[in-house]
């Protein structure tokens, strides 16, 4: 359902792979800008973006699509931020909102805020949504509905620059949430940068073995393989960035991980069925708690 007036004047996209292209699509739909302005550093993908219609303007220029945009939404990989917060600085309007689609929350306001010049609104967000496919080719306007976008303003943050951004979401169907950086980044360290962590590793492992054993583990896939190969198939730059931006918390997540796969190795080493069994009644319990709060069903963009 379209807004009767846009929710912004003039919105600027920085950076156009699924999210960027998502996002925009859903603007389009909803009728929440009156003007979409696209950039990015890849030409070939900026053309990509205008055979796609996903805006009204285009350019390699950050600091161009800023000008007089009522919100700019960074959406290149999280190792990008600091160049593009640089780039773009002097171009933003007093009043500005800018936000961001990145993983990793601390790291985007460290990498962003400081070079934001004064009376433009720093909101990071993060819309906990994707597949595996990448590109702008990849995004699709309903991709958004269902899911959660976190958003994590920095103290004292203007309110009504945090409820406009809020209102975008919701209006692109997320659930909307107010963490703290330091939070949500533990947070989806267990939930989402651990998992792609392991499933890289799984794969990986799979990949150096030997031809005749690696050529059958891919014939013969099990579901569980399956998952791990569609997570593992993620944009492999954007997460580089999200594993060093969240260093801190991965590593200590990854420690506790470590300390829990040992006890199961000594478990089966020892035969010990009630450890085994007790953890996978556990584990079954969380599964069927991300059931009932329907975050069960994958990402997968519609025929």
């Amino acid at each position: 359902m379209k807004q009767t007036a846009p929710l912004f004047d003039r919105v600027a996209l920085i950076g156009i792979g699924l999210i960027g292209s998502s996002l925009a699509r859903a603007i389009a739909k909803h009728g929440l800008a009156g003007h979409i302005f696209i950039s990015t550093r890849s030409a070939d993908t900026l053309a990509t973006a205008q055979a796609l219609n996903l805006g009204d303007c285009y350019t390699q220029d950050p600091a161009k699509a800023v000008q007089d945009a009522d919100l700019v939404v960074v959406c290149t990989p999280m190792g990008a931020y600091e160049a593009v917060a640089k780039a773009m600085a002097s171009a933003l309007k007093p009043g500005a909102i800018v936000s961001d689609v990145g993983s990793v929350k601390a790291s985007a306001i460290k990498d962003i805020l400081p070079h934001l010049p004064s009376g433009v609104h720093l909101v990071p967000g993060h819309p906990i949504a994707g597949t595996e496919h990448s590109g702008p080719k990849a995004g699709y306007a309903d991709l958004f509905p269902g899911h959660w976008c976190i958003l994590t303003p920095p103290p004292k943050t203007n309110a009504e620059a945090v409820d406009k951004v809020r209102t975008l979401w919701q209006m692109c169907g997320a659930n909307v949430e107010i963490m703290t950086p330091n939070h949500h980044d533990r947070v989806l360290a267990i939930t989402s940068h651990l998992p792609h962590l392991i499933a890289y590793t799984i794969v990986d492992t799979a990949a150096q073995l030997e031809d005749d054993t690696q050529n059958e583990v891919i014939k013969f896939s099990a579901a569980g393989f399956r998952d791990f190969t569609r997570i593992a198939a993620s944009d492999p730059v954007m997460w580089r960035d999200v594993f060093l931006s969240n260093k801190s918390a991965v590593l200590d997540i990854l420690g506790r991980f470590r300390d829990d796969l040992d006890r199961m190795t000594n478990a089966i080493e020892q035969g010990d069925g009630d450890l085994l069994e007790d953890a996978f009644t556990r584990t079954r319990a969380i599964r069927r708690g991300i059931i009932d709060l329907k975050q069960h069903i994958p990402d997968v963009k519609p025929d």
